[in-house]
């Protein structure tokens, strides 16, 4: 690992400059006396030399850039942008080698892999032992009818990467599964993955414990009118909220198996008494955590990453 820079660390924080939460990191940041520098995805790129001495005085035979990169002593990921299979696998090997050279990246690129892919995290998480609906993974037209099906012809789609609540609907009827046939039919032969999930009745309402080191903070949401997503951003409400110890433990678990210290778990009290495990973000957001509570986030997610570096 380099040493840190005298009067402070040298930070690179990825993600879009203008972004909220890249914003109130850049500012925590600063105000402790650290170097930021906001880095956008697309600016990511690197070298491979041929010997030491062309790598200009680098740690080894590689170069990563822009230099804020390069010369960072912690590179903390927020935000995740979309983009095809040799844009996520490129970013998450350059940040892998960035982390094998030493640099600490929360979180970390395994973390990262894990929680983006909805299906390993919530397979690692049931095979722990912890809570989670009754999921099915589907890629043909008749595989997805039959996951359908098996589900009581009520259940939830989400798309396996995303976040947000983008692109979740409810399919509870033969109409809108028509609508999953119809584009599973239509894709390519390599098929369409489509992640399906058990319609769990609920109080119109779920939590979100957002872990952050040793350190969590709470807060329900509660859906809008009409609405049975709870997510923020399609206009559900947070309010501050103290979760049983016991969820906050199980919110704790679920971070550790997707490997994950600074991570978002959504829990859902169901209908039926169970209390389970939806997913883990690896780059959750807070926003609304703040304005229910007050709580400056930003601050103690970079009292946590300095203790990484």
């Amino acid at each position: 690992m380099r040493s840190p820079a005298a009067g402070g660390l040298r930070v690179a924080v990825l993600g879009e400059p203008a972004g909220w939460h890249v914003q109130r990191l850049l500012a925590s940041l600063g105000a402790r006396g650290h170097h930021a520098t906001p880095v956008r995805w697309v600016e990511l790129a690197a070298e491979v030399c041929m010997t030491r001495a062309e790598a200009a005085g680098g740690d080894g035979v590689e170069r990563f850039l822009p230099p804020a990169v390069d010369a960072a002593d912690l590179i903390v990921v927020r935000g995740m942008p979309g983009g095809g299979l040799e844009e996520v696998v490129f970013r998450m090997d350059l940040l892998g080698r960035l982390a094998a050279r030493g640099t600490p990246v929360v979180n970390s690129p395994r973390g990262l892999e894990i929680a983006i892919d909805k299906y390993l995290a919530l397979a690692r998480i049931a095979a722990a032992g912890l809570p989670v609906p009754r999921t099915l993974v589907a890629q043909s037209p008749t595989a997805i009818e039959e996951a359908w099906r098996s589900l009581g012809g009520d259940c939830v789609v989400k798309p396996l990467f995303g976040s947000r609540g983008k692109g979740i609907a409810r399919i509870a009827d033969r109409q809108s599964l028509g609508g999953l046939i119809d584009r599973a039919a239509a894709a390519p032969a390599s098929g369409a993955v489509t992640y399906l999930q058990e319609f769990l009745p609920h109080g119109g309402w779920d939590i979100r414990i957002l872990i952050v080191g040793n350190v969590h903070f709470s807060v329900r949401r509660l859906a809008a009118p009409g609405e049975w997503r709870t997510n923020v951003s399609l206009g559900g409400r947070p309010e501050a909220f103290e979760s049983p110890p016991a969820w906050v433990d199980l919110a704790r678990a679920a971070a550790r198996v997707v490997e994950t210290e600074v991570a978002g778990v959504d829990l859902l009290p169901a209908a039926d008494g169970r209390i389970v495990v939806l997913e883990v973000n690896a780059v959750p957001g807070w926003r609304g955590l703040e304005t229910a509570t007050g709580t400056p986030v930003a601050d103690e997610v970079v009292r946590y990453l300095e203790t990484k570096a």
